[in-house]
């Protein structure tokens, strides 16, 4: 999974990757401090993965991953070369979602481009400039469109009608991904990789002192609700000084001052839901591993993550829900106690299952 940073200069993106990724990136209270894409690499924290790995004396641990592309601040009219221009909008093209950081708290030592706090004029502001970015991508596709069309080939003449069709629907300020389509055009649209297509969550970045700030995360929790999106609310500095910290004391703080989960952990969360994703596990004395899959992949396709001969030659998969497992203490004991079941092509993984898959090539 690729999820892309975007917002205002200033508002914490690169604070926020910093301490998601511990990448480093450059951070300082002036804008444009971000103009390269920074790029992290993160392993999904998952507990189950330790206490199976611990059940089979298993060293070899393999987390699945999530990447972070933190891309330079934009600015009202950046389509027009304001600030950086938007340029740098190609490099989020590719991502699966968009997390949009919303500044929403008071500091006068920290400079807002536009002045002052206002969470829905920032929102705006940056949601016209993915709109204007995909309209001028529009734009070159249907002059072209319109040459290929004049071959009268169905193909290209379909093309065209889709490619006007979501031109009318995003120079009426819509998003791309709120758009009705038909299975056929739904194929077609995500072949463009348009960033409105994209979902996204927005994250309301606050101070340390939260309850000054509630007024501001209102605004982005329901301006996120009427978009169809989902919302978050961290504190990227907080998040910056416990990702410094060893871990065992990290938890002891977080437990102090009663935060449940981490931003990274809110984010993977949240993606995972706005995605439809789930994990699948195995386990073995080699190695432990989690496998992420759209939720409601059957059998097979679960296989298929690991090998496409597992998913070619499927017989199929020994099933036991990863609780379970661990309560019964072995895979021996819980298949003593029935806990083990043999599922055919036509099941569906489910959140948490421990798969061995049986195969014949």
């Amino acid at each position: 999974m690729k999820l892309g940073i975007v917002g205002l200069p200033n508002v914490g993106k690169s604070t926020l990757f910093n301490a998601i990724t511990k990448a480093g990136a450059e951070v300082a209270n002036y804008p444009f401090c971000t103009i390269l894409p920074n790029i992290g690499v993160v392993a999904v924290p998952d507990d189950r993965l330790y206490m199976l790995a611990n059940l089979y004396n298993c060293k070899k641990i393999v987390h699945t991953n999530i990447e972070f592309v933190d891309i330079a601040g934009l600015v009202k009219d950046a389509n027009k070369g304001e600030g950086l221009g938007n340029k740098f909008l190609s490099h989020i093209r590719e991502v699966d979602a968009i997390i949009h950081v919303v500044r929403c708290f008071e500091d006068s030592n920290i400079t807002h481009v536009n002045g002052s706090v206002d969470p829905l004029r920032d929102i705006e502001i940056i949601n016209t400039e993915l709109l204007l970015s995909d309209i001028e991508v529009l734009m070159r596709k249907i002059d072209r469109a319109k040459t290929q069309a004049k071959s009268g080939e169905k193909k290209y003449l379909n093309e065209l009608e889709i490619l006007q069709k979501l031109l009318a629907w995003l120079s009426a300020g819509k998003p791309a991904r709120t758009i009705a389509l038909s299975q056929e055009e739904t194929e077609y649209v995500e072949s463009l990789f348009l960033i409105t297509w994209k979902k996204v969550i927005y994250c309301a970045n606050i101070s340390e002192n939260e309850n000054n700030d509630v007024k501001y995360t209102n605004i982005v929790s329901n301006y996120a609700k009427d978009d169809g999106s989902e919302s978050i609310v961290i504190c990227s500095r907080m998040e910056a000084e416990l990702a410094e910290l060893p871990d065992d004391e990290r938890a002891i703080l977080m437990e102090e001052l009663s935060i449940e989960q981490s931003g990274l952990e809110k984010l993977i969360s949240k993606s995972y839901r706005l995605l439809g994703l789930m994990s699948f596990l195995t386990a073995g004395e080699k190695e432990t591993r989690a496998w992420t899959i759209p939720t409601n992949t059957k059998a097979p396709q679960a296989a298929g993550k690991i090998h496409s001969d597992f998913e070619r030659g499927f017989i199929r998969a020994e099933v036991v829900n990863c609780e379970l497992l661990l309560e019964c203490g072995s895979y021996t004991v819980a298949k003593e106690k029935g806990k083990v079941r043999s599922e055919g092509k036509d099941y569906i993984v489910r959140e948490g299952d421990v798969m061995l898959f049986r195969f014949n090539v």
